[in-house]
Parts: C-alpha cells; structure tokens; sequence
C-alpha cells in the first residue's frame, strides 16, 4: 500500500494511538527523520541525477547543484567527447594549478566548499559539464500532489522509521521500540537488495542474486 504525506501521518498516530498535540506538530519531523535515514543508507539508482552546466573561462569554479548529496562522476564535453576528470583534495587541486592564471581543459575537480566545486586547470574556455551525482529527492513533506519515490516503492521503510522517531520521541517502551527498529532495519536491506542487487545487474550476463534458504 503506497503512502502519500496525508495517509503516512494518519498511520504514524494510529500504530502509536497518540493524537496529543504536542506529538502531531512533530509528525512532519518524525517523517523527514525516516528518509533522511533511508537516503544515507540505500544506494538507490533512483537517488542518481545527471545535469549539464557550462563553466565560463578563466573561472575555476563550478556550482554544485541545489540538491547536491555527493559525486559520481563529472566530465568536460571537448570535441564532442565526453572526457572524465578525477576526483582528488582541494589542496592537490591548488598545488596542481598554483597559479591560477594558467588555463587548460580540467583534468581535476574537488570539493571547494558546500555549495561548489573547484576545477584544476582553470577552464581555457566554456566548456558544458556533464554531473553524475547523488542528489536529495524531494520529501513527500514537501511535495505538490503529497506523493514521493519512497512513498510509494518504500513504503515499509518510511513508515518503520517514522515510528522508531515518533516512539523515540514519546519515550515509549523499548521492547516495542526494539520490534519497530527491527522491522524498519528489515524493510532496509530489501531496499538495499534492490538498490545493491537487483538493480544493478541483468541476467543476461549475470545470474539471480542468491538468498541463504532458512
């Protein structure tokens, strides 16, 4: 059953019977709490972006993307060809190009700061960036129509980890704390098994994943 903002609050109060006040201003957190968990710990191919950019010349600066996570992989589009450039410290970057007057094709990049990258050499001219990144989804908090990826192919996971914070927060007994921590790390490693089995390879070339029989 697929859940969307409005369905997922009701069922957080329900399992926990707690309509207080106090505890239904918090869902929206108790939510938030439960992807962010899930986000940091799947590897999901769903979590993955690709986006263009163009740098301007003799500007060493390239600026990461809004819902920014971490890279994968990111290339400079010269000659029509796509050419990878490797991910090192920002102080190899620096010391590669120390003066930053000398210009090239970027051969580097590092992470100068949140919000952006540094590229090594200097463009020598503007070249279209091609990102390959892990991006933050936008949360079914957050969404027009109340509906998420999670919300919908995760549901398990969402509402298990929104119970673990919302019986956190009601400082509830731990052995049914303990039963929804279990069942919300369950609900994890299926999802891992998508993200890190099935859904990263085919059987043309590779066979099913195989499970330990109980």
């Amino acid at each position: 059953m697929a859940f969307t903002f409005t369905t997922l609050k009701t069922a957080i109060q329900d399992y926990t019977q707690n309509t207080e006040t106090t505890f239904t201003d918090q869902l929206t957190r108790f939510i938030l709490n439960s992807e962010e968990r899930i986000l940091k710990e799947c590897q999901l191919d769903v979590f993955r972006k690709n986006v263009q950019g163009t740098v301007t010349s003799s500007n060493r600066f390239l600026t990461k993307p809004t819902d920014f996570l971490a890279p994968f992989s990111l290339s400079v589009i010269n000659s029509s060809k796509n050419e990878f450039l490797l991910y090192k410290h920002v102080t190899f970057a620096q010391d590669y190009n120390p003066n930053t007057s000398t210009t090239g094709v970027p051969l580097y990049y590092s992470d100068f700061d949140a919000t952006t990258f540094l590229l090594a050499p200097t463009p020598d001219s503007g070249y279209t960036m091609e990102l390959h990144y892990f991006y933050r989804p936008q949360s079914i908090t957050e969404s027009s129509d109340g509906t998420s990826w999670l919300g919908t192919n995760a549901e398990l996971a969402l509402l298990y980890g929104a119970l673990v914070e919302a019986y956190t927060f009601m400082k509830g007994e731990q052995d049914l704390l303990a039963l929804y921590n279990s069942r919300f790390q369950e609900s994890l490693q299926w999802l891992k098994n998508l993200g890190e089995g099935e859904n990263s390879r085919d059987q043309y070339r590779y066979d099913s994943l195989r499970r330990d029989v109980a």
